[in-house]
């Protein structure tokens, strides 16, 4: 078991390093997430580098990806579930492109946290609207 604040931190590291790279965007925008959220009322900021680090070292192991995305479903309540999976979309969206091991994971994670497709939808959408850039200048 693992705290619910941990396991919102695990999705978002997960998603940042599917591809190999945890980008300065990337690690930027969680801390970040967690520093202004309201899921994240309560958690003491300096775990962040533990949680971080646990979440790495079970991705590492064979399985390692499954024992994640189960810890994950298994300690965010219902009523975060739709958060998660909205911070897992603003990490991936942080450095402006998203890959296709991105994409794959952020299906993993949907599918795993029971988000309905209109919704992950929705949230993929408000997403893509906060990062445009205004390529008239």
């Amino acid at each position: 078991m693992i705290s619910t604040h941990s396991a919102l931190i695990y999705t978002m590291v997960m998603i940042s390093a599917v591809d190999r790279e945890m980008n300065d965007a990337e690690l930027s925008m969680i801390g970040d997430i967690v520093k202004r959220l309201p899921a994240f009322d309560g958690y003491d900021l300096a775990q962040i580098t533990q949680a971080s680090s646990t979440c790495a070292e079970i991705l590492s192991n064979d399985e390692g990806l499954e024992t994640a995305l189960d810890l994950i479903a298994a300690n965010v309540p219902d009523e975060l579930r739709e958060t998660a999976y909205a911070l897992a979309v603003e990490v991936a969206a942080a450095d402006l492109k998203v890959s296709d091991e991105e994409m794959k994971l952020l299906e993993m994670v949907r599918h795993r946290l029971h988000i309905d497709r209109l919704v992950a939808a929705a949230i993929e959408r408000a997403a893509r609207a906060r990062y445009m850039k205004n390529h008239l200048d």
